[in-house]
């Protein structure tokens, strides 16, 4: 895999704090894009020396959140290097769905800007000295299951991304021979956010461009199925979303095995 680059995106690192649980290590990272802070958070494995893929998290519209930590702590615990990347910038977390909405309609408003903002943490990601910066792929939830799917469509050079109950519908489509990426779909069969024919529509859209797909629908399921909070944020802004455990678990079960088979381990 060749490392990607970020014009005009200067990158600042600050170690705000670390802990440590056992071998597990983590640390809240601030970095720059054009000026702007964002914060991130990394998570490994320091009882190893060795090298390791490199996954990105890229949260839900609600922004950076305990969530997304909570998903790059597991993988550490599996032996990779996790960075829950930051795409709203700092201290931008929804608590409301209009916020998020807000938040995440600013993102996307520019697509050279929201490439950046994947790009500048990807670069960070590969340079960190646990990392095979030949060995990156990404994760993306809601929002950011849309956003990772775009980068692959973009053909940011990752070796595979995942999209966890995003969105599929897009208007930049992947073209034959430009996705290096292989791609793993996982989408809720009533997700009234994801409707059929968005399903349909990517499927037929990456049949065409040759891209390799692999995408699990969950009858019954809807949105934000992974997310034990769904319920709760259902509840309070009657939000046709909910967490589904079997789901959340096949989910996570198919993606580590998607990890291992596309770095050989």
């Amino acid at each position: 895999m060749r490392t990607a680059t970020a014009p005009a995106a200067s990158l600042a690192l600050l170690l705000v704090s670390g802990a440590s649980q056992a071998a597990l290590k983590s640390e809240s990272v601030s970095y720059h894009v054009n000026g702007q802070e964002f914060t991130g958070y990394l998570a490994y494995d320091d009882a190893s020396t060795a090298k390791r893929p490199g996954i990105l998290i890229v949260h839900e519209w609600w922004g950076h959140n305990a969530f997304a930590r909570e998903q790059a702590d597991k993988l550490a615990q599996e032996g990779y290097t996790a960075f829950a990347l930051d795409m709203y910038g700092s201290g931008k977390l929804a608590d409301h769905p209009d916020e998020a909405r807000a938040f995440m309609q600013e993102a996307t408003a520019d697509g050279d800007q929201l490439r950046q903002r994947f790009v500048t943490a990807m670069e960070w990601l590969q340079r960190h000295p646990t990392v095979d910066s030949e060995r990156i792929a990404a994760q993306g939830y809601c929002f950011g299951g849309a956003v990772v799917l775009n980068m692959a469509r973009q053909g940011i050079d990752l070796d595979g991304v995942v999209s966890i109950h995003g969105s599929l519908a897009s208007p930049i489509q992947a073209e034959p021979g430009k996705v290096k990426a292989r791609v793993q779909v996982y989408t809720g069969g009533a997700d009234q956010m994801v409707p059929p024919d968005q399903v349909a529509g990517l499927v037929k859209e990456m049949q065409t461009a040759g891209v390799d797909l692999s995408l699990t629908s969950f009858p019954g399921v809807t949105h934000s199925f992974s997310n034990p909070r769904a319920d709760a944020m259902a509840d309070q802004f009657d939000l046709p979303i909910g967490y589904d455990r079997a789901a959340a678990e096949r989910t996570w079960r198919g993606t580590l095995a998607f990890y291992r088979e596309l770095f050989d381990q």
